[in-house]
């Protein structure tokens, strides 16, 4: 099975099962999802951060399916998710949905208004993520090449929790991902992409 059919499988599988306990949401991972990418293309963001926008919490099915979900520990999804993604996307897919809760962290300690926003959930899990950056961490952050992209990411992501709220279906981002799987590689460091190469 391709890595577009494996993420179809998993939100067949995952996305309609609530969170419960102290990670309950108002809506299902897949409707979560589906907001968030849709959020993302309202603000004309990129292909590939829309894609980041859709696959951001799907760490959550390959750790639902790894380990046993606990409310006290953290299930680190955002690093989880990493190796399975990489499969198929590049680092403007694969470094915001890695950056995504260090984003909240750093929105946590720069913006004094964004704790208020965030939804019980949101609170609960970013106690067991590590609060608030400290001054160090926040400066490592802003130094990395794809930390915008995440802060980004993360607004919509605590947005993108309205029950019954119309988006494109899941067919639609899955379309989307394979656009963005076909496009050429080309490495953000070096500015090579697999069509420069002989």
């Amino acid at each position: 099975m391709d890595l577009t059919g494996r993420i179809e499988q998993l939100f067949a599988a995952h996305g309609h099962v609530p969170y419960e306990g102290a990670r309950r949401e108002a809506i299902s991972a897949l409707a979560h999802a589906l907001q968030c990418a849709q959020l993302a293309e309202w603000a004309n963001a990129d292909e590939s951060l829309v894609a980041a926008a859709f696959l951001h919490d799907v760490g959550h099915f390959l750790a639902a399916e790894a380990i046993a979900r606990s409310d006290r520990v953290d299930d680190r999804h955002e690093l989880l998710a990493i190796p399975f993604l990489s499969a198929g996307f590049d680092e403007s897919v694969t470094e915001p949905v890695r950056l995504h809760v260090e984003a909240k962290r750093f929105l946590v300690r720069v913006d004094p208004h964004y704790a208020r926003q965030l939804s019980p959930a949101s609170l609960h899990s970013l106690a067991l993520q590590g609060g608030a950056m400290s001054d160090d961490e926040i400066d490592r952050f802003e130094a990395l090449p794809f930390a915008r992209d995440a802060v980004q990411l993360r607004r919509w992501d605590d947005l993108a929790k309205q029950p019954g709220k119309p988006t494109p279906s899941l067919a639609y981002y899955l379309a989307l991902l394979e656009d963005v799987r076909e496009r050429p590689f080309t490495d953000s460091l070096t500015g090579i992409g697999a069509t420069d190469l002989a």
